[in-house]
């Protein structure tokens, strides 16, 4: 049985006709192409009763963020069994890919990039689920919400959208948290002083078009090649409480939908995660007596790897915090920060190809307990960071190929409270492709990404649940460089596969595009 009833249905849904026969597919790409769609899992909704507020409406064409003010739901109560953002995008002519964010009380409650659009127009969706942010949405609250576009008489595209959220009414599956706070004046932050857990999350993402939004291929400053870094392409997301190293995590490797020179791979089926970017978890509750004097504390957020003075990453910070109902103040303290030496050797090999050869990785421990009224709970977290690449390239960067793996190994161990329960989780993300430009002008891209999770929860030693994720896409493109747009001749074959399955059931999803048309819409639990 699906993991998530009726997945399949819906999909087919959202995707309105099905996959073409053979017959039905162009030699190439033509004005219009099916509308972008993703393997990835629809967001399951409650039945029942259910209340839409609309967050935003907006036509964006320049850099200027769409204002306006969310009103809490009328009807739906102010508690929620689960809260569904939905995003509904259209944009039509030429136009690059761009990066957005919408803030609701300054939280950040989603990042996304677009699909660049056929010269006919497309339209596409994106749903998630933002329940952890109730707090936020029980009052009145600024809305601002900015996709920054140019238009001109080369770019055409007006990128117009509009968001909502439904409320459902009702228990959630787990208690989101008691309060969702953004970092003050200096990246400042005061906790509730019966703060009894404190999760941060992070948005972080390279972009803006300079070598940050590829700094998977960045090279030491020896190496003859576009994109140069001191420390080579290595790239890790700190966060620190008053300058004490409290985090590090490895960025995803995103990929936009004009990624590895080839557009063309993305106009159907993006990269892992492009729509809905995924914020980085740091469990700061072992900081939490630190936190609970009532005082601000400095919280910053730093990527290391990026050269000095270079720009490019984006890294907004929000908090959750969990209140002891039992005590107005909640004591603690941080009983272990130990951090590794973080290694980082990116050996330059001149020749042809010209090699560049990266290991690198770090590992944080820290433990600290609190006090509340139901006892004394510790929380222990280790997270172990790896990563291998490498990258090969000949003059003139004519063929250009890398071949990366990340891995983000964590486990938190909360004791107090009956038998200690962990949760460990085993992230892999890789990315193995090359980009040709023959003697013809062709340029040609070969890639598949891969992001991938295991998670296992035990109680007392004991196995409680387990999953396994396994996102794919894979694709192979070409078009004539240096050519007016009706004349590249692109084609274009890209596939995703979304494997998801453990304790909870299963949900596998295969999808296959051809020169733009859906070929391919399988379901395979």
């Amino acid at each position: 049985m699906s993991m998530l009833a009726g997945a399949s249905l819906l999909a087919s849904t959202l995707l309105g006709a099905g996959p073409a026969r053979a017959a039905d597919v162009p030699a190439e790409f033509g004005t219009d192409w099916h509308d972008p769609v993703t393997a990835a899992p629809p967001i399951t909704k409650p039945a029942g009763k259910s209340c839409q507020v609309t967050l935003a409406e907006a036509q964006f064409k320049d850099f200027t963020p769409y204002k306006g003010t969310y009103t809490p739901p009328d009807g739906c109560g102010d508690r929620w069994s689960k809260v569904v953002l939905r995003l509904d995008g259209k944009v039509k002519g030429r136009q690059f890919d761009r990066l957005g964010y919408l803030h609701v009380g300054g939280v950040e409650i989603l990042r996304t990039s677009t699909p660049e659009p056929s010269p006919d127009g497309i339209g596409w969706s994106v749903e998630k689920d933002v329940t952890r942010y109730s707090d936020t949405f029980r009052s009145r609250q600024d809305v601002e919400m900015l996709i920054g576009n140019v238009v001109d008489d080369t770019y055409t595209g007006v990128i117009d959208v509009k968001a909502t959220l439904t409320f459902y009414p009702g228990r959630p599956a787990a208690a989101p948290a008691d309060k969702v706070l953004t970092l003050g004046d200096g990246n400042t932050l005061t906790t509730p002083r019966n703060s009894e857990r404190i999760l941060a999350e992070v948005y972080a993402t390279g972009s803006g078009g300079g070598c940050e939004e590829f700094w998977y291929l960045a090279v030491p400053a020896k190496a003859p090649y576009s994109c140069q870094a001191d420390g080579g392409p290595y790239r890790e997301v700190q966060i620190k409480v008053d300058g004490q190293l409290a985090g590090i995590a490895a960025p995803f490797p995103h990929v936009w939908t004009g990624g590895w020179s080839n557009p063309f791979l993305w106009y159907v089926v993006p990269a892992p995660r492009a729509f809905d970017v995924k914020p980085i978890e740091y469990d700061l509750t072992p900081f939490a007596g630190l936190l609970n004097d009532g005082r601000p504390h400095k919280v910053d957020v730093s990527v290391v790897g990026v050269p000095e003075g270079q720009s490019g990453w984006s890294a907004p910070v929000n908090v959750l915090v969990w209140q002891d109902a039992g005590r107005a103040h909640v004591p603690g303290k941080l009983t272990l920060d130990r951090a590794g030496d973080l290694a980082n050797s990116s050996t330059y090999t001149a020749g042809s190809p010209e090699r560049v050869d990266t290991q690198a990785g770090h590992r944080l421990t820290v433990s600290g307990y609190v006090d509340t009224s139901h006892g004394r709970v510790t929380t222990t977290f280790s997270r172990t960071l790896a990563n291998t690449s490498a990258h090969q390239w000949t003059d003139g960067e004519n063929v250009d190929s890398l071949d990366a793996t990340w891995n983000d190994d964590e486990s938190v161990t909360v004791e107090g409270r009956g038998p200690a329960r962990t949760t460990l989780t085993h992230r892999t993300y890789t990315m193995d492709g090359s980009t040709t430009i023959g003697g013809d002008a062709r340029l040609r891209t070969v890639l598949t990404l891969g992001d991938r999770a295991a998670v296992v929860e035990t109680r007392g030693g004991r196995r409680t649940s387990w999953s396994r994720l396994d996102d794919t896409v894979t694709g192979d493109a070409g078009y004539t460089t240096g050519v007016p747009r009706d004349q590249r001749h692109a084609v274009g074959t890209t596939g995703e596969r979304y494997r998801l399955y453990g304790s909870a059931g299963c949900y596998d999803r295969s999808l296959t595009t051809v020169q733009g048309v859906l070929t391919e819409d399988r379901d395979g639990c």
